[in-house]
């Protein structure tokens, strides 16, 4: 039987894609804390438990000043952060 034939016929599914998700800065701004870091969004319930990397993205707007560290964030997130009067850590690879 032909090598075609004989793999299964399936997608590209990423399987690291469970490890990484995206946070909306509205949802920045509804935390009680002004230092955010992964452990914070964990204990917060904004992402699961297993999630390695997280992506703040430009959704939503931050009226506050926050300090961001260890999270990765998008050109947009990153000037409404420093806009707001926040500032944001070197992400750790």
């Amino acid at each position: 039987m032909p090598m075609a034939r004989r793999l299964p016929k399936r997608g590209f599914i990423s399987l690291s894609r469970q490890y990484k998700t995206e946070v909306r800065l509205g949802d920045l701004n509804d935390l009680p804390v002004d230092a955010i870091d992964m452990l914070v969004l964990k204990q917060a319930g904004l992402v699961p438990q297993i999630a390695r990397s997280v992506k703040v993205i430009l959704a939503g707007e931050i009226t506050r000043a926050i300090q961001v560290s260890g999270l990765q964030v998008t050109k947009g997130a990153r000037s409404a952060i420093e806009s707001a009067g926040g500032g944001i850590a070197a992400v750790e690879v």
